[in-house]
């Protein structure tokens, strides 16, 4: 059987109303009395009438629907932001509807279509790390589709743009390694064409550089799914550990790279810290349970998707074109535990 939604015709023929009058009871119009809008009222509740949101966008060309798309929705970053985004829009009258893009640049465009053709009022996108091409973006963002860009940002279109602050988060963590005595500090990075990427890159050799460290390119690995593929996270480690003078710390640039790295070493025999050194971006709260517990940089997640979509309700409720653009930079914060700790300033045991 078939749903169908309560319609304003149910509730006018339950009652012997016309569907204009029912119409403007639930309007709240000066034209209907006090006693219609209550019975009208009471009756649409107690069969839990709502509103046909496609009617209503269609005659208020506007659906108070925001679209959101990202690489995946289990990552803890991304879920953070979620809730953020979600926190602002509920509170402005705006349903939230969620894409996962895993990475595909064909996935990404799909949803851009599907969501595009559902008359979103606005987009919060984090591109995914296969995009090459920007046109599809540039196209809705020049036919006056409001667009936020987070995390992932694509540089040549002007509009707001949320980012932490990835420089000095690697810049961060890099440094702590090299303040902890490592000396050959390798990194798992995300693809240069990304913007995380590139920042976090650039972080980690300019904290190296800054420390006497001359930047080694075959400590430098790249996985151009940022962890999400495990045949990836393999090569990258095992080019790593094919070398004649193998890593003594890791920095990883991204959460599944972070702990697809500690999975990676462990199934290695390797003990952490004892024998190498991690540390990572990452969200997961988990990173304080696993063992050892890993020191991580944190994104301020959930305050992002409040940023980013005060940022678009302000394109999308705007009455003149907005010609003037952000780019939000959100600090970083680094939580030091036990994956960095060396030998030399563990705590020592207690002996009784």
């Amino acid at each position: 059987m078939k749903f169908e939604a309560v319609t304003i015709k149910d509730i006018a023929k339950a009652l012997g109303l016309s569907t204009s009058t029912v119409s403007r009871a639930l309007r709240d119009s000066y034209e209907i009395s006090p006693e219609t809008k209550k019975l009208v009222l009471e009756y649409a509740e107690k069969i839990n009438y709502h509103p046909n949101p496609i009617a209503l966008s269609l005659k208020e060309r506007r659906s108070r629907s925001i679209g959101i798309i990202v690489c995946e929705i289990a990552n803890s970053y991304f879920s953070q932001v979620i809730n953020g985004i979600e926190s602002i829009a509920q509170n402005n009258g705006y349903n939230v509807i969620i894409s996962q893009s895993h990475e595909s640049a064909e996935r990404e465009l799909l949803n851009l279509q599907y969501l595009t053709s559902r008359s979103m009022d606005g987009l919060i996108i984090s591109v995914s790390t296969e995009t090459r091409d920007f046109s599809y973006f540039r196209e809705l963002h020049d036919r006056g589709m409001p667009i936020v860009f987070f995390d992932r940002i694509v540089d040549e279109i002007e509009t707001h743009k949320v980012i932490a602050d990835n420089f000095k988060g690697a810049y961060d963590a890099t440094t702590h390694l090299v303040k902890c005595g490592y000396k050959r500090i390798a990194t798992l990075c995300n693809t240069t064409t990304l913007s995380i990427g590139k920042e976090r890159l650039a972080g980690y050799i300019a904290a190296l550089k800054d420390n006497g460290i001359t930047p080694d390119e075959s400590l430098i690995q790249y996985c151009q799914h940022g962890g999400l593929l495990a045949a990836e996270m393999d090569e990258a480690m095992n080019s790593l550990f094919r070398l004649r003078k193998v890593p003594d710390a890791i920095f990883a640039s991204a959460d599944k790279l972070t702990t697809g790295c500690l999975r990676a070493l462990k199934s290695r025999g390797l003990s952490v810290p004892d024998d190498i050194g991690l540390i990572g971006f990452s969200n997961s709260e988990l990173t304080e349970l696993l063992e050892p517990s890993l020191s991580v940089i944190k994104q301020p997640a959930f305050e992002m998707g409040e940023v980013a979509t005060s940022l678009l309700l302000e394109l999308i409720e705007a009455r003149h074109p907005v010609t003037n653009f952000q780019t939000k930079v959100l600090p970083t914060e680094m939580f030091i535990r036990q994956s960095t700790q060396t030998k030399k300033i563990r705590t020592k045991p207690v002996i009784s």
